[in-house]
């Protein structure tokens, strides 16, 4: 069995939008309108989508006004769509992380004193800060004022490493573990790709733990508070979520719908007047649109539209 979610979104228009340069942009207005559609297929496991609003500009890199920001809960939470004006925030690079981290994390005791072994095995869905659309992945590790640091992959943004560090523990010692995912740069300064903040006394009690860990941003940095002042952006969004079950299941579904559709080559059928009977308007087309799909992959889809 398979899940898959499945996005629809409506960019309708912005409204009081910033003037980053005006005669760089194209359209030459503040309240732009789009009134596109897109359909996006996610991974049942996403958290959050966002909307980025750019300034176009014609010789140096696009300027970012800001952006719109939905959880997944936010979505899901709305059955028949989420629809409405949400307004643009600022946008920071230390904010703007994704992905996951795959550690193992073991502590046992030692001569003198516990020790920590933390492994760094791999990562996933990093987010791309290289104009290439991908990253340069490394990651730090810090505990106690001691730094480590893994080896560069580059130009990726599912990276192995497989590399592991020790510590030594101290009794009593409150401090966590903190390990951050960076892009590094040859000319610029390096990019923060998000943190894993291990809270050690657990992993005392636990003893071991491995398992992916969702990358985090930098929470110890002020933020500038500019909700409402970047100017709104209207969405349509709305989340449907899909479970596949093995081909099986839907054989006696698909025997009775060709059979419908061969019998409909000698008269008229009842398929389409059930769909008409059965489905909204607003479900209509995807059931045509998987049925069309179900038809061609039987060699039934001239026989069906005609």
């Amino acid at each position: 069995m398979a899940k898959r979610s499945s996005l629809y979104i409506r960019i309708v228009e912005g409204k009081n939008l910033p003037a980053k340069d005006m005669t760089a942009t194209v359209w030459k207005t503040l309240c732009p309108f789009w009134g596109e559609e897109y359909q996006v297929h996610l991974p049942p496991t996403f958290h959050a989508v966002a909307f980025y609003v750019m300034d176009e500009d014609a010789l140096s890199r696009d300027d970012v006004i800001g952006k719109v920001c939905l959880t997944r809960d936010t979505i899901a939470s709305h059955p028949k769509g989420f629809s409405g004006w949400a307004h643009l925030t600022e946008v920071d690079p230390d904010e703007e992380v994704q992905g996951e981290i795959h550690l193992r994390l073991e502590v046992w005791p030692g001569a003198r004193a516990c020790r920590l072994r933390c492994s760094v095995l791999e990562a996933r869905d990093l987010a791309p800060k290289d104009r290439n659309g991908t990253s340069d992945p490394f990651v730090r590790v810090r505990y106690k004022g001691r730094t480590r640091e893994t080896s560069i992959v580059k130009k990726s943004c599912y990276p192995r490493w497989n590399e592991t560090f020790e510590f030594e523990l101290q009794e009593g010692a409150m401090e966590a573990l903190c390990v951050e995912a960076w892009d590094w740069d040859l000319v610029s300064r390096n990019d923060f790709l998000g943190k894993v903040v291990i809270d050690v006394q657990r992993l005392r009690v636990v003893q071991q733990e491995e398992g992916w860990f969702r990358l985090q941003p930098d929470q110890s940095k002020s933020r500038r508070h500019d909700e409402g002042n970047l100017g709104s952006l209207q969405l349509e969004v709305r989340l449907r979520d899909e479970t596949v079950l093995p081909s099986s299941y839907y054989q006696p579904l698909v025997h009775l719908l060709c059979h419908e559709v061969k019998l409909g080559m000698q008269g008229p059928g009842q398929l389409i007047p059930l769909i008409e009977e059965t489905t909204s308007t607003e479900c209509r087309q995807d059931v045509a649109t998987n049925l069309l799909k179900l038809f061609l992959g039987q060699g039934l889809a001239k026989d069906f539209l005609d």
